[in-house]
């Protein structure tokens, strides 16, 4: 073990990896330098996920791993969603942890650090009464970079009233960042070679309505883009049902460099349910809008995120959202079985549907997307793609196309080495269920 030295482990989502390398950057900055195994590391932090109970399962599981390893010296410190939700319960949980800070004030990493330093006997848990992420972000970029691709956080919280979820119970009401604050970050990725710049927040069609704007995201984008003409690969995540503006699909349809794809987690197909769910249950908005987006957009990647085993999810109900997948044809698609959350509105439904039944229904949507997925990848064959380029060996590459976000989406297997951050074009020869495979177009 070497001091001023920290291991960080990340959890969760996208948008945790980007506090988890702003508390990392404030460390480093400090004078701690970072490394890759836990045992040679004074200072253990576990960046945990609260969202649903698999996800803090696994939170508390390497909580409990990292104590039970540490060493005489070593400090281990539980940050993050799960923290700022559970706050103390987390040290009685699991024993051996020194610090705790929630998600709200992940800028005060350095602060309980050194508080841990010089009293480390002395347990510290940092949890203010903060009702929204805190603004005072010191100067560190809100960015997480993976290889030629990187997240940009443009806010933080949430103020949809959804039934299931916890988040706005862990981050609290929307915080968005200034537009300048943004643009400045990601001139700096462009300085740097980024190729892919990926747009995130709880919310991003939500972008601005804390600071008044309207329609806000369209506005930041139409701003940024122009500042930024080097990242040819700008994508959007997360958008909300009923806030895809005519706008957004306007500026989609004419900017090459705002990728032709959308993430539009819908979470159920059946008025009733998303009514129940405390969602937006416009079915005919949804049909409508994406109806237009292909007409202006031909090129466009859907994806959507669904929820099954929901309270009262009757067997039509479940009917009706396998006719809305064959319907529509998403390009990608998750489901999740209903999690029960304490303190969110549909706790006083209970959890009544059965784990096996929940599990049923999510396996039977998946055959039925993996059919889909597979008939619109053999679309493809023949098509000419270009391909970020994130890994190569053994004469083959690995990479996504814009159909395909970083992490959750598929891959192009391209029979050539292509240099690791490059974008090449592809003929698509080959189709799989998730993922494409090409050859390289030699210019």
């Amino acid at each position: 073990m070497k001091k001023n030295t920290f291991y960080l482990v990340s959890l969760g989502c996208a948008k945790n990896s980007v506090d988890s390398d702003s508390m990392a950057a404030l460390l480093q900055r400090d004078g701690y330098t970072a490394v890759e195994k836990s045992s040679k590391a004074e200072i253990l932090i576990v960046n945990t996920c609260g969202f649903i109970q698999q996800a803090r399962q696994e939170s508390l599981d390497v909580l409990s791993e990292l104590a039970a390893e540490k060493k005489d010296g070593q400090l281990l410190i539980a940050a993050g969603c799960l923290t700022e939700r559970y706050r103390e319960k987390i040290a009685d949980s699991v024993n051996g942890i020194d610090g705790i800070i929630g998600t709200r004030r992940w800028m005060d990493i350095v602060n309980l650090v050194q508080e841990l330093r010089a009293n480390p006997q002395k347990p510290r848990y940092h949890l203010p009464d903060a009702d929204h992420i805190g603004k005072d972000e010191q100067g560190v970029l809100r960015v997480s970079v993976q290889g030629a691709s990187s997240y940009l956080k443009i806010a933080d919280g949430c103020r949809r009233s959804c039934a299931f979820c916890s988040i706005p119970l862990i981050k609290g009401p929307p915080v968005s960042r200034p537009v300048d604050s943004i643009i400045h970050e990601a001139e700096i990725l462009q300085d740097n070679g980024i190729m892919e710049l990926n747009l995130i927040a709880q919310d991003t069609t939500d972008y601005g309505s804390d600071l008044g704007m309207k329609d806000g995201l369209v506005a930041l984008l139409k701003q940024l883009l122009p500042k930024i003409p080097d990242i040819p690969w700008v994508r959007v995540l997360y958008a909300y049902p009923g806030f895809v503006s005519d706008a957004l699909i306007d500026l989609m349809s004419a900017d090459n460099q705002l990728l032709p794809y959308l993430d539009i987690p819908l979470q159920h197909a059946h008025p009733d349910m998303l009514k129940r769910m405390k969602r937006p249950s416009d079915m005919d908005w949804v049909r409508r809008t994406i109806e237009k987006m292909r007409k202006r957009i031909p090129n466009l990647a859907l994806r959507t995120t669904f929820i099954t085993g929901f309270p009262g999810e009757t067997e039509g109900e479940f009917q009706i959202l396998l006719d809305f997948i064959r319907e529509i044809e998403f390009d990608h698609l998750g489901v999740f079985p209903y999690s029960f959350e304490q303190g969110t509105a549909a706790e006083s439904l209970g959890d009544p549907i059965p784990n096996e039944e929940k599990e049923r229904r999510v396996a039977e949507i998946m055959h039925l997307q993996e059919g889909i997925s597979l008939k619109r990848n053999q679309r493809l064959i023949g098509n000419q793609l270009d391909v970020l380029i994130e890994g190569n060996g053994d004469g083959i590459s690995v990479g996504r196309s814009y159909r395909d976000a970083p992490e959750i989406d598929g891959l192009v297997i391209v029979e050539d080495l292509a240099d690791i951050g490059e974008i090449v074009s592809v003929q698509i020869t080959g189709a799989l269920t998730h993922d494409l495979m090409g050859k390289r177009i030699k210019k």
